[in-house]
């Protein structure tokens, strides 16, 4: 049985996730509500917030001063115990705001959680204009925006939402994990760093490309050719493309023109076994690939059958 204990305080555990951001016009403001007491027991009793915003003041910071001063704002948001608030940032611009919370049941309040600071300005300009161009190492993507820096957010079919893909201060970026044939969308915002964080532009509309292989393998080099009383060996150097798919290899007979002779997926050699002995045969060799690019002819090779 034990001794009598005291009563339970059920004093709720101050908020520990508090965070605040600036995005375009808004100040997004998030915070989840504790479920346990200092005691470390689940809170059976519903629990109310009190969220707080204003200006640090002069001097040295005193939390129960500012609280004293410092709004209220309405209209949060809540799902589950996840609290969002979406606030207008015009009234603070130019102003550095101090936020927090703290959270009360029927009883008794929470400790204010580790205050939020944040620089609020005029938000950059949603960058606009995307484009996205296929090149060898995968997809460029550019547009038009004022900066000073960008974050670039990257979703496949494969993937449940948008991750941030990039941070850059160019008005470009190389994504190079891209696949033919495979969709990828991108959004785009402008960031501003601040001595407290950062001023996120409002997001770009989503921007769907899907990457087309427009470029053929190399052209085939070291082409070499040995003549036989019976045929010409001909052997070049491997390409080393990953979606290489084959080589082409043309002659051209005493008198004519080049015609392609045959095609090779394995092997960069060929035996020519339609010779005659005592002709002259000209060769050049193309790679193509995957896709149906195909290289240009490499430099030709001349060659007489004893």
């Amino acid at each position: 049985m034990g001794e009598p204990l005291p009563p339970l305080l059920n004093v709720p555990q101050p908020v520990t996730d508090l965070s605040a951001v600036q995005r375009g016009q808004k100040i997004i403001v998030h915070f989840t509500l504790p479920r346990l007491t200092t005691e470390g027991h689940v809170m059976k009793q519903r629990l109310e917030w009190d969220l707080r915003m204003g200006e640090p003041g002069k001097g040295e910071f005193h939390l129960e001063e500012w609280a004293a001063r410092a709004q209220s704002p309405t209209g949060g948001k809540i799902e589950k115990s996840s609290v969002t608030y979406d606030i207008p940032a015009a009234p603070w611009f130019g102003k550095d705001v101090v936020l927090n919370v703290r959270v009360a049941n029927a009883k008794r309040h929470s400790d204010w959680a580790k205050p939020v600071i944040l620089s609020v300005l005029k938000p950059p300009a949603t960058p606009s204009d995307v484009k996205a161009e296929n090149v060898t190492d995968g997809v460029r993507l550019s547009w038009k925006g004022s900066g000073p820096s960008y974050r670039v957010y990257r979703k496949t079919e494969a993937d449940p939402d948008f991750t941030v893909a990039a941070n850059t201060e160019a008005g470009e970026y190389l994504d190079k994990t891209t696949e033919y044939g495979k969709p990828v969308q991108y959004i785009l915002q402008a960031i501003i760093k601040t001595g407290t964080g950062e001023v996120e532009s409002e997001l770009s509309k989503p921007y769907t490309h899907t990457p087309v292989d427009l470029f053929p393998p190399a052209v085939p080099g070291g082409l070499t050719a040995v003549p036989t009383p019976a045929s010409i060996e001909l052997t070049w150097d491997r390409d080393t493309e990953p979606d290489l798919a084959g080589y082409r290899i043309y002659r051209a007979a005493p008198g004519a023109g080049f015609e392609k002779i045959a095609e090779t997926v394995e092997n960069p050699s060929y035996s020519d076994k339609q010779v005659k002995s005592g002709e002259k045969y000209r060769y050049q060799v193309s790679a193509f690939d995957k896709s149906g690019n195909e290289s240009k002819r490499s430099n030709e090779i001349e060659v007489a059958v004893p």
